[in-house]
């Protein structure tokens, strides 16, 4: 049997990405290559549950949803959960995958829809990102940038146009705390950036 060390499964509203405000079953994975600044799910990083891949089918099927996020920490750090993936699939999940971007992304099927966050430099990884990742990215993969400066905001327009990002899913996150989300606005509109001004609406509702 295959298992997953697990942080927690839960059932909220998806906070992030273009799939923001629908009901959503969430995976999150155990354990963390990168230590981001801001994270705001620090606790992931520690040592988690280990459950077999029947057992995490069982427990999301009490939600009533097909959509789920698989999530962590950073989820393509456990091999197995691609196999987690095509289980999934099979059920008639529609799958989203947040990942950091860091590790190898060639093994993921085509049908997950990835988010992928590029790390700025705000995050303490600005140079983590697998940059040949940018070639298993299929038409509705969705590109993040968390933002926590004008300077974070001047590398991920200099990352869209160095690798011709155009026409892409691209979201701009601000660090509310540290960059007011009107302010990233008026850069955006300046500069007519081909991308979506992007609020954890999960933050913003209280909800895990």
């Amino acid at each position: 049997m295959k298992y997953l060390e697990i942080g927690e499964i839960f059932y909220s509203i998806q906070g992030e990405s273009t799939y923001a405000g629908l009901p959503c079953c969430f995976i999150r994975l155990a354990q963390c290559n990168l230590n981001c600044s801001y994270c705001d799910s620090r606790f992931s990083h520690q040592p988690g549950k280990m459950m077999g891949l029947d057992e995490i089918m069982n427990a999301i099927t009490t939600y009533p949803v097909k959509l789920v996020e698989i999530t962590g920490g950073e989820p393509v750090l456990q091999d197995d959960v691609v196999d987690l993936m095509e289980l999934l699939h099979e059920a008639g999940y529609e799958i989203l995958l947040e990942t950091n971007g860091s590790l190898y992304l060639g093994d993921i099927p085509d049908y997950v829809v990835k988010i992928v966050d590029v790390k700025t430099p705000g995050s303490g990884h600005g140079d983590s990102f697998m940059k040949w990742n940018l070639r298993f990215l299929q038409p509705h993969d969705q590109i993040k940038f968390v933002l926590t400066a004008h300077h974070d905001y001047r590398f991920a327009l200099d990352f869209i146009r160095q690798h011709e990002l155009e026409g892409r899913i691209l979201l701009f996150s601000p660090v509310t705390f540290l960059l007011p989300p009107s302010r990233l606005a008026q850069w955006m509109l300046a500069d007519g950036v081909p991308a979506r001004l992007h609020l954890q609406l999960h933050q913003l509702l209280n909800l895990k």
